[in-house]
């Protein structure tokens, strides 16, 4: 027995030997089941909030204080986005259900923007702080590359350096589609 997402839709896969109450028993069980495990790897705005403030004290000391921290469904070419004026930072419902150290990663990039607008070199070198950039990205590469999006250089950060390569640390981000 097992279940699946597609899309917005959930496959449950039940043996055909199971009775009618049987199979609506399994199907409510195996439902809840993956319900909860959704709830805990997808945190509410006040549970990012949260996290964002550990993640500025462990990587950042604590310099980074952001005001707000939520989810948003109208990101289609980012993972994140910050506002450094009023503090704010949205990350885009497309990271639920992703690894948590991938969600800390785009968040410690969004903090390092309320510290540092742009893509410099002191931003490059704030993101560096977290230990698993390198891996975030390249996870965050290997989605959208699975979504079978056409990536273009421009694609796969943020910014660019001054040669036009990949600064160490960006952040990937999807081509619209």
């Amino acid at each position: 027995m097992s279940a699946y997402r597609d899309g917005d839709k959930t496959v449950v896969l039940l043996p055909s030997r199971l009775s009618k109450a049987e199979e609506e028993r399994w199907v409510a069980t195996i439902l809840e089941r993956l319900a909860e495990r959704e709830r805990r790897r997808r945190p509410s705005d006040a549970a990012l909030l949260t996290r964002a403030q550990e993640l500025s004290r462990r990587y950042l000391d604590g310099t980074a204080q952001p005001v707000s921290v939520r989810w948003v469904d109208n990101q289609r070419t980012r993972w994140g986005s910050c506002t450094p004026d009023d503090g704010t930072i949205r990350l885009s419902t497309r990271l639920r259900g992703m690894p948590p150290w991938v969600v800390d990663y785009v968040l410690v990039h969004e903090l390092a923007h309320l510290l540092v607008p742009g893509h410099n070199a002191r931003f490059w070198e704030l993101v560096a702080n977290y230990p698993k950039a390198e891996r975030a990205r390249g996870y965050l590469e290997g989605v959208a590359a699975a979504a079978h999006l056409p990536l273009t250089e421009d694609h796969m950060a943020e910014d660019h350096s001054d040669d036009g390569r990949v600064p160490q640390g960006g952040i990937a981000r999807e081509a619209a589609g």
